[in-house]
């Protein structure tokens, strides 16, 4: 007579998955607690297919999953935390990984780290921001890519008129005259070529026009996001101080959402990239350029920034033109960038106004 076992239960269990994320499949490594089982196998990138063999495989299990951050962006993480995964996004370069790891990097070595790490403990997560407000965080990112594609736009143009020997008349010399309406205007009506099919200069004007008129649709709609009950109370207080504008503004508040995920001034600086690199070896302490990582959209818009600031701020401008003795300007603005972003963080994350707040 056969004796039936009884179900299968890892109630109390944590069950640990890493994910290995592609467009059409997930390579997927499932750990148990104790390390003595692993599974290893290959599925249709789906949320709901993973949860449903983790459900019939580990029931009653509390399942843990990561998977690192690149194009599929967020939408897998939130999908499997609302089935109940606890889900992390975990940065690429922050993924512990052995040589023998490197040199053999397929799908399976790579979900089978990941399982491995989290169990483990080792991995930091991405900050997640809530789901209502990505929409406002795209908006700002693809007010930059365009920006970025009027830039290319311009320097084409350019390039066309220097290519054809065109020479800019007396009222256009200054480049502060270049792309206003009186300059596109000559474009389109004055500017004679080589040759005299200029189909090629006709559509990239066009194409530059289209794109003006994008960035001013985007920027009506930031300014309305900008009046709303979620940003207004934290933008006024942002543009008061000196150098903020409105797209830095929003920028830092879509992009940072919660200033409280930053215990420290200095987590902030780092989460900027402001932070120069550092070699300690020794008896050699050296500080470099500014770390490569860091949110570069925020970093770049703060440098930016700084050079309005020390124009206005005379604190600043007074340390401005002390850095300056002793090193290159573009590296001494880089030092105000850092004290400015220290005031952003601090009227961002109190909630005071620039006037009150503490300074450095």
């Amino acid at each position: 007579m056969r004796v039936q076992s009884k179900a299968i239960s890892f109630k109390g269990q944590n069950i640990f998955v890493g994910i290995d994320v592609h467009l059409k499949t997930w390579a997927v490594t499932v750990l148990t607690e104790s390390g003595g089982y692993k599974s290893a196998f290959t599925q249709p990138a789906s949320s709901k297919s993973l949860f449903e063999h983790l459900a019939k495989n580990y029931p009653d299990g509390i399942y843990h999953a990561v998977y690192e951050s690149g194009f599929s962006g967020y939408s897998s993480c939130y999908e499997l935390r609302e089935l109940g995964v606890d889900c992390i996004v975990a940065h690429a370069a922050d993924v512990p990984t052995s040589q023998k790891e490197r040199l053999a990097k397929t799908d399976p070595v790579d979900s089978a780290k990941l399982a491995r790490e989290l169990r483990n403990g080792s991995l930091k997560a991405i900050y997640l921001p809530p789901k209502e407000r990505l929409g406002d965080r795209e908006l700002m990112r693809t007010r930059q890519t365009v920006m970025k594609d009027m830039r290319r736009v311009k320097s084409r143009i350019k390039h066309l008129l220097y290519n054809n020997g065109v020479q800019y008349p007396e009222r256009f010399k200054s480049s502060r005259s270049h792309w206003t309406r009186t300059f596109i205007a000559w474009l389109q009506n004055d500017v004679e070529l080589l040759s005299q099919k200029r189909m090629a200069l006709d559509m990239e004007i066009e194409e530059l026009l289209h794109l003006r008129g994008m960035v001013l649709k985007i920027n009506r709609s930031i300014r309305e996001m900008s009046r709303s009950d979620v940003y207004k109370d934290q933008y006024n207080l942002l543009i008061g101080i000196p150098g903020i504008g409105m797209i830095t503004a929003m920028t830092v508040l879509t992009e940072i959402v919660d200033p409280q995920r930053f215990s420290s001034l200095k987590k902030f600086l780092s989460y900027l990239g402001l932070i120069p690199t550092m070699d300690n070896s020794g008896d050699t302490v050296k500080d470099g350029s500014i770390t490569p990582r860091g949110n570069q959209k925020i970093r770049r818009m703060m440098i930016e920034s700084a050079w309005t600031t020390i124009r206005y701020d005379r604190e600043l401008a007074a340390s401005f033109g002390n850095y300056s003795k002793y090193m290159k300007k573009n590296q001494a603005i880089v030092r105000i960038a850092r004290k400015l972003a220290g005031r952003v963080w601090h009227v961002f994350k109190y909630g005071e106004e620039y006037k009150k707040c503490q300074l450095e």
